[in-house]
């Protein structure tokens, strides 16, 4: 089942994979079970895998110098995350990236990453794509960020992931969103929680 659904997902992003080429990429990943709070990527350690969430949901959060944690990122099904920065430049990781439920994950190594990119141009096209995706979606949150009020980056959050929603904890909404949980409570009750 884990390895149809990784199928689907490649071949979604790039049709033109062959089965062969599905087989390949997916040896060089391992599938591993991670338990709800458990840390896959730790500040002070170089983050050595690119993760694909085949089920559960994962947060990457920093904590600033005065305690208050800052979600960077958050992850469910289908989607990938690790401490890119960390992971490219092979440099210590600045994030922690948290499991907020029982989840797994494929995972695959740099060093193997890198055989694959030089290896084939459908697999250097694959992750091309997959950065090309996620640098436009950290744009976006960027421009959302410096451009709307509280409320209108709360509604936004609702109608572009209605599903997940419900699955994440309230904390980790409101420091995606940049506020404090009681502030988002308010904006729940003025209106945001009859989309809840």
């Amino acid at each position: 089942m884990e390895v149809a659904q990784f199928h689907q997902h490649i071949l979604r992003q790039l049709p033109a994979m062959s089965a062969d080429e599905l087989v390949e990429l997916t040896a060089a990943f391992t599938l591993r079970k991670v338990k709800k709070r458990q840390f896959i990527v730790q500040p002070g350690f170089t983050a050595d895998h690119r993760i694909y969430v085949v089920q559960g949901a994962f947060r990457a959060y920093v904590i600033d110098p005065a305690g208050v944690e800052h979600t960077i990122q958050f992850a469910v099904e289908d989607w990938w995350i690790t401490d890119v920065n960390s992971y490219l430049f092979r440099t210590p990781a600045q994030m922690f990236i948290e499991a907020l439920e029982d989840s797994t994950i494929f995972e695959v190594e740099y060093a193997t990453e890198q055989r694959l990119l030089q290896s084939n141009r459908r697999f250097e096209t694959l992750f091309r794509l997959q950065a090309e995706r996620a640098a436009a979606y950290h744009q976006r949150r960027l421009i959302s960020a410096l451009t709307r009020t509280a409320e209108e980056r709360y509604e936004e959050f609702l109608a572009k992931y209605p599903a997940v929603v419900q699955r994440l904890p309230q904390y980790v909404i409101a420091s995606y969103l940049g506020m404090t949980k009681g502030f988002l409570s308010r904006i729940r009750k003025h209106g945001g929680a009859r989309k809840a």
